[in-house]
């Protein structure tokens, strides 16, 4: 069967943009290799935080804003009871010079966000005996952020998608593909599938989908696909995130408790208010490098508990001690850790997003809707230029 456009991976981005390929009236075939929503990739834990003050780089800002419009909507149309957005503030905490707060504020000043500086004074004030707050580190309050119920999200756009026509092939293995200029076909273990364009939104699986991208170019050349240190490089790393039992109840949402981040001398730390009966914890930073995302280990390694334990313990004093569940997930590092969101430099039909480097969900609807213009049009009105493959930053490793 041939289609309009084809989705390799129906993950966070790539059910986004089946969605949204949908919506705009294309035959789309949406293919994974598991059956979404999944713990096996990058979209599942429960929740993602969102949010506007974006530390990582002004540029993100309008992007952040768009998404919230898209999970406005998404909720709207999705016959789910619970909210898949649920706004509960974020606090950020760290040095005044530091990566985050530097960040949160260059971005508030640029985009004339609200935000709100807060001393450990006010914290312990405003949040009491839920936040430890060492000297020599600030916070700042972002009321407009919250978290995202992600295995949610991912669901209801599948669900969305299908209500207006999409097809999927989950539990299939895709063995290869092949571009021409009129034509895209896509190889299973069982099937062939001929489309006019192709999406790739492969995730941590992304260097073995896209082969070797030419980094810093617009277009591959000889020596670029000679020569692999002229290619985009990912590093997958793997990220636990653990559940804790609470002491009481100071944690819940409903006790006007925010989602937390904590760079701290050793790591980058963050916390969920409490739902049901846990609290979520992991760390942002670090990882271990992941050869193959298909064999990840998914065991508990006291090393990464104990780090997240001693953060507790040192900053969120009303986490309990009982250790209740983990999950885990991986992190698809770019060079600069930034995202790739671009047309194939050597397939004009073939657009993708990759690298999105631990910090991505939030966004999938806007990467969706950017991935739905390039493929379809070649260009975005959406503001991604920053996030083309043929940046200069992308060149040598991810760490």
């Amino acid at each position: 069967m041939t289609y309009d456009v084809i989705v390799l991976g129906v993950g966070g981005v790539g059910s986004a943009a089946v969605l949204e390929l949908a919506r705009r009236g294309q035959s789309v075939l949406g293919i994974d290799q598991f059956g979404p929503p999944h713990d096996l990739g990058s979209s599942h834990g429960e929740t993602r935080i969102i949010r506007q003050a974006y530390f990582e780089h002004p540029n993100y800002v309008p992007l952040a804003q768009a998404s919230y419009t898209w999970w406005d909507q998404l909720e709207e149309n999705s016959p789910a009871v619970a909210p898949l957005y649920v706004q509960t503030g974020l606090l950020q905490v760290g040095p005044a010079g530091g990566h985050v707060l530097r960040g949160v504020r260059e971005s508030a000043a640029v985009h004339g966000l609200d935000i709100e500086d807060v001393t450990p004074k006010e914290i312990n004030r405003r949040w009491p005996g839920r936040y430890t707050v060492p000297d020599g580190l600030e916070g700042v309050y972002e009321k407009n952020s919250g978290y995202l119920r992600v295995e949610a999200c991912v669901d209801a756009q599948i669900e969305e998608a299908r209500r207006r026509g999409a097809q999927f092939r989950f539990d299939t293995c895709v063995a290869d593909w092949q571009a021409s200029e009129d034509e895209v076909v896509v190889r299973t273990e069982t099937e062939t599938f001929r489309a006019k364009k192709l999406v790739i939104a492969a995730g941590a699986w992304s260097a073995e989908v896209l082969k070797n991208l030419p980094a810093g170019a617009d277009t591959a050349s000889a020596d670029s696909q000679a020569d692999r240190s002229e290619s985009i490089r990912f590093a997958v790393r793997r990220k636990p995130q653990f559940w804790f039992s609470c002491k009481d109840d100071r944690y819940k949402a409903d006790h006007d408790t925010p989602a937390v981040l904590f760079e701290l001398p050793h790591g980058v730390f963050y916390a969920f208010p409490q739902i049901g009966d846990a609290i979520k914890v992991a760390e942002h930073s670090g990882g271990d490098v992941v050869a193959d995302p298909t064999s990840l280990d998914r065991e508990v390694h006291d090393e990464d508990l104990n780090r997240v334990r001693d953060f507790c313990s040192m900053h969120m004093p009303g986490v309990g001690e009982q250790f209740l569940r983990q999950a885990v997930c991986m992190y698809t590092m770019s060079a600069d850790e930034h995202f790739i969101v671009d047309v194939h430099p050597q397939h004009s039909n073939v657009a993708f997003a990759a690298g999105l480097s631990g910090h991505g969900f939030k966004f999938v609807g806007v990467l969706g809707q950017a991935l739905a213009d390039l493929v379809l049009v070649g260009r975005s009105n959406l503001p991604i230029g920053f996030l083309s493959c043929a940046r200069e930053s992308l060149r040598g490793d991810a760490d």
